[in-house]
């Protein structure tokens, strides 16, 4: 017989190996019916699950989302099935997207039996508002480590933010599942080696270490000792020999909650397909076992093999009694201490209310800065840092920071304090030189009630890439602030020139990209960021300084917020110009001139296109109108996508190769970003158009 879980804690009785079993074969079943997945590292894993559902993890099925409770994340995301089958088993009911309990299991077995098919509840990774339980969106390989350090963030701040003498309202921990490709992941190390410095011992990593990768053993490429990796990161480095051992790993998770001062790091070893005739190979990982090897795993395990989806009579009322009677207790005293809060501090019982709903505090717009009129003017990054620090003192859960560059983004926040292991309160974050953790960490943040900023230069944003797409496709309100966004940087020459950058942000669903042209843009941008309650922002800033409009001759900046709009115009135009950024002075410059020779213009502040899609016909006709074909569009930007908004006879004043490293002057004058040259355009076009 295979060797079973052990019978202390972890000690487990013959309903709870049936239970282990259950988890093991519905994936395998759950795999074979699809024709797709990944069986082994949910059949590795499922004593590892159990234990942890079943003796340690404060969830309530019944009240799955209230805010004190414990947090599991999936990192390994392609193990899904072992997470469908704990929330299955557990008796989770789902919550709708309004928070509405609908008295609905969240995983049914229905729904694992459509594991990965079109609209099912069980998706091939775990995905955030699809599954009741599913903490954060997971799949690219590290993002869920990255997301847990920026829970185990967000509790260390809100415990030190609400929690009262008397009153405790949050003191939960989060827990992560990962695996061989996690620790592979460079984004994994970035999260882990801050987690360290931050001493979050409020955070555990269960790291499943089976050794077997798509294309082989991990030897292949993967031999380093990874626990003394975390051990100079300075974590708690536990080790579990056995996946089965439910009473070492029951040890483990004891010493991890007795653990104040660092992270702890759990390293289970576990055989990949445990008890199927390919276990311990590739064969086991990315792919169906096949049908004779479902019937002797099943076999092995002692299993009906005839039977498909089966759960035996008990299991599952026995893992929901194991659960639902400490998380009904624990959630219930919660209820309890935060009604005597409400009574004793109903101003901070406020707060935590609009955090929850991801609403803002009253008068959150108070006293944010307008800017007068400056021909000189400043940089967008300037003028948007400005008004940062104006919104962090009207709302308090605005947290967040810089990869090591809050002086160049100016995006410190001044009198909030740092945040550090000793001040959890603080609300900079000092992500150091990670843009990847920092964005995966940001997410993280989101996903636990704050409102979160980074900040980095724009070339940059494809070190972090995956984690402003995973923003977007959970719809998480992070602000991604991007400066020194285009050839404005100057002497730092092309290395640090954005050239495609803005194209790939705008080609991503659901990421508002915004890129205003002065002061006043800049300072619409942030309170339309800030907004947000499920969308992400990006905001494209300056490194040079961009002149103050004069509001009184030109448009309000109000105008932003629809993505485009008319800020000059002559009657009758025969032209369009269109600028974003820095380019939009440059745009109102030629407007001026050509104004004085006569020529008939309309000048288009554009600084967000996915703003703009979203307006009605008659708005985008106003704007653009249909019958004016001379149009031309400046941006110190690749060209692609602009030929959508300039047509077929329009043109572009645009980037099409590299920068140079030249003082800024020189670019200008080089790659045609002067007024002059812009007039020049115009007048051919005119020209053509006679």
């Amino acid at each position: 017989m295979l060797r079973q879980p052990a019978t202390a804690r972890g000690a487990f009785e013959a309903l709870d190996r049936l239970a282990i079993n259950t988890i093991r074969t519905l994936a395998m079943d759950a795999v074979e019916k699809a024709q797709s997945g990944h069986p082994g590292t949910p059949m590795a894993l499922a004593p590892v699950g159990y234990t942890l559902w079943s003796q340690f993890l404060r969830i309530d099925p019944d009240v799955p989302d209230w805010p004190n409770r414990d947090r599991f994340v999936l990192s390994v995301g392609h193990a899904s099935m072992l997470l469908y089958a704990l929330i299955h088993l557990a008796g989770i009911k789902e919550v709708d997207a309004e928070g509405r309990a609908t008295g609905l299991p969240a995983v049914s077995l229905d729904d694992i039996k459509n594991f990965r098919q079109m609209g099912s509840r069980t998706p091939g990774h775990p995905e955030y508002r699809v599954t009741t339980g599913v903490e954060t969106t997971t799949g690219p390989l590290g993002q869920g480590c990255g997301n847990s350090v920026g829970m185990a963030v967000a509790e260390r701040w809100l415990a030190q933010h609400f929690n009262r003498d008397g009153f405790t309202l949050f003191d939960h921990d989060v827990y992560v599942l990962c695996g061989d490709g996690d620790m592979m992941e460079g984004v994994s190390g970035e999260a882990a080696s801050l987690a360290g410095h931050l001493k979050l011992s409020n955070l555990c990593w269960i790291y499943d270490s089976n050794r077997i990768s798509i294309e082989g053993h991990t030897d292949l490429a993967f031999t380093e000792d990874v626990g003394k990796r975390f051990e100079s990161y300075g974590w708690n480095v536990l080790h579990v020999d056995d996946a089965n051992d439910t009473e070492a790993f029951a040890r483990a998770i004891e010493s991890f909650k007795a653990t104040d001062d660092r992270p702890t790091f759990v390293v289970v070893h576990s055989i990949i397909g445990w008890g199927s005739p390919k276990a311990d190979s590739e064969k086991a990982h990315g792919e169906p076992l096949g049908a004779d090897a479902i019937v002797a795993t099943k076999k092995a395990y002692g299993w009906p093999e005839d039977k498909t989806f089966y759960v035996p009579d008990g299991v599952a009322k026995h893992f929901n009694e194991a659960i639902a009677s400490r998380g009904r207790r624990l959630r219930e005293e919660w209820e309890a201490t935060f009604a005597g809060y409400r009574e004793t501090y109903p101003g901070m019982a406020a707060e935590l209310d609009a955090m929850r709903k991801g609403a803002l505090p009253p008068g959150w717009e108070s006293g944010l800065p307008s800017f007068d009129p400056d021909p000189k003017g400043v940089a967008s990054r300037d003028s948007a840092g400005k008004v940062l620090n104006a919104l962090a003192g009207n709302v308090p859960w605005l947290v967040g920071g810089s990869a090591d560059l809050s002086p160049s983004t100016k995006t410190d926040l001044k009198n909030f304090g740092s945040f550090q292991a000793d001040n959890p309160g603080g609300r900079t974050m000092h992500f150091g030189v990670r843009e990847h953790a920092m964005g995966a960490i940001a997410n993280g943040m989101a996903l636990s009630y704050l409102k979160p900023f980074t900040a980095t230069f724009l070339v940059f944003a494809d070190y972090m890439r995956a984690p402003v797409r995973l923003a977007a496709i959970m719809e998480l309100p992070v602000t991604f602030v991007f400066t020194h966004d285009s050839i404005g940087v100057g002497e730092d020459g092309p290395t640090h020139q954005p050239i495609e950058h803005l194209a790939t942000l705008r080609a991503m669903p659901g990421l508002d990209t915004i890129r205003p042209g002065d002061a006043n843009e800049a300072a619409e941008a942030w309170k339309l960021a800030v907004r947000q309650t499920r969308r992400p922002s990006a905001l494209i800033l300056s490194r040079q300084a961009l002149p103050t409009l004069d509001r009184s001759r030109y448009a309000a900046a109000a105008g932003v917020a629809r993505g485009a709009y008319i800020l000059a115009s002559a009657d009758d135009p025969e032209l369009i110009l269109i600028g974003t950024g820095s380019e939009l002075s440059l745009v109102v410059g030629a407007y001026e001139k050509l104004a004085a020779e006569g020529v008939r213009a309309r000048v288009v502040s554009m600084p967000s296109w996915s703003r703009f899609e979203e307006q009605d016909d008659a708005y985008k006709q106003l704007v653009l109108t249909p019958g004016i074909e001379a149009r031309l569009a400046v941006e110190q930007g690749g060209a692609i996508g602009w030929d959508r908004y300039v047509g077929a006879r329009g043109r572009t004043i645009t980037m099409s190769t590299f920068g140079a490293s030249a003082p800024l002057a020189k670019l200008q004058e080089k790659f045609g970003f002067t007024v002059d040259h812009v007039v020049e355009a115009a007048r051919s076009m005119i020209l053509q158009e006679a």
